[in-house]
């Protein structure tokens, strides 16, 4: 691999990625993207007493369930990267702690299934054959731990969005016929002193237009060498923001970009208001929608760049500003 330009990492023998799976929760499933999940819930407790045991439940499923996909033996699946918003990513660690692989738990809010895809991809890269990446959030648990408890009946501003209760899971391998992760851009931590937990598209969207100009320039690219730019959480008010700063900076990107939170709900059908977000969006997106779209060649190359918040409900409260951070992967047929 060779790094080029400040943030982006080229690999000279590309991870391919080898098969995704997803589950999601009931409202997902009454989305415009039903079809492509590999299992809709039908209710988002799944027999479990707690929101987070059902989460966690979700994300261990998932991961058994892209195993099978594979058809690689857990065994021979070499590292574990997962991650979602609960405190000291329980969903993840409780979820996978049967799988018996080595694990690094990672946390880049939204952001962390990208983050995941990107330091599997440098392991991949670097001799390892396998490796797993999960992502996920529940809507009840995220609404519990972050805002408020579903019983209290809280109005939500049009603004907000609907964390979305899902997991996506990815087996990397150096091996295979693509899609093949080609580059890697990291991010930093941007931070433009939005102080409003419900308005998250606002924060995170100037960390977008960082790594996404950083990622242009250090590649020598422009949109038009993509068929598709996607953001992983942005929802609407963040997508309107992400144009604007491209505009003023010379870059349309209007006819290739769109956001997986935009995609995966029907706005006015299931008031979703700036549409969908949390570490299940982009990851149950890209696993099933987004993978199938690149298997079949309707897609040859995109870039896809999660968006994630650095805040937790103690800093919103302590009234700290919501740090913004965007990962981006460029996968090409």
């Amino acid at each position: 691999m060779k790094k080029i330009g400040k943030q982006t990492i080229k690999f000279n023998n590309p991870p391919t990625i080898l098969e995704c799976a997803t589950i999601v929760g009931p409202k997902e499933a009454d989305g415009p993207l039903a079809k492509y999940f590999d299992r809709c819930l039908e209710n988002e407790m799944w027999g479990e007493k707690t929101w987070e045991k059902a989460e966690s439940k979700i994300v261990k499923e998932t991961a058994n369930l892209v195993i099978a996909k594979s058809g690689i033996p857990a065994n021979e699946i070499e590292y574990c990267f997962a991650g979602d918003l609960l405190n000291q990513c329980i969903s993840s660690s409780f979820g996978l702690r049967e799988l018996n692989i080595p694990f690094f738990g990672i946390f880049g809010a939204c952001s962390t299934f990208v983050e995941g895809l990107s330091l599997a991809s440098i392991f991949v890269e670097n001799g390892i054959k396998h490796t797993i990446s999960t992502a996920s959030s529940h809507f009840c648990s995220s609404e519990k731990q972050f805002r408020f408890p579903l019983e209290l009946g809280n109005q939500r501003p049009q603004t907000s969005q609907w964390t979305v209760t899902g997991a996506g899971a990815t087996i990397l391998s150096n091996s295979g016929q693509g899609p093949y992760i080609t580059s890697i851009t990291s991010g930093k931590i941007v931070d433009m002193g939005i102080k409003d937990a419900n308005n998250m598209g606002a924060a995170m969207a100037p960390a977008a237009f960082d790594t996404m100009m950083t990622h242009f320039r250090d590649t020598g690219r422009s949109p038009n060498y993509y068929d598709a730019i996607l953001t992983g959480d942005l929802g609407y008010v963040g997508k309107d923001i992400l144009i604007e700063l491209s505009e003023k900076a010379g870059y349309n990107i209007k006819s290739v970009y769109n956001d997986c939170g935009v995609l995966i709900f029907d706005k006015e059908k299931q008031d979703t208001h700036s549409g969908g977000s949390g570490c299940g969006c982009c990851a149950s997106v890209f696993s099933g929608y987004l993978f199938k779209q690149l298997k079949e060649k309707k897609l040859k190359k995109i870039l896809l760049m999660a968006t994630g918040a650095l805040m937790n409900s103690m800093s919103s409260q302590q009234g700290e500003s919501i740090p913004g951070i965007a990962h981006a992967i460029s996968i090409e047929i």
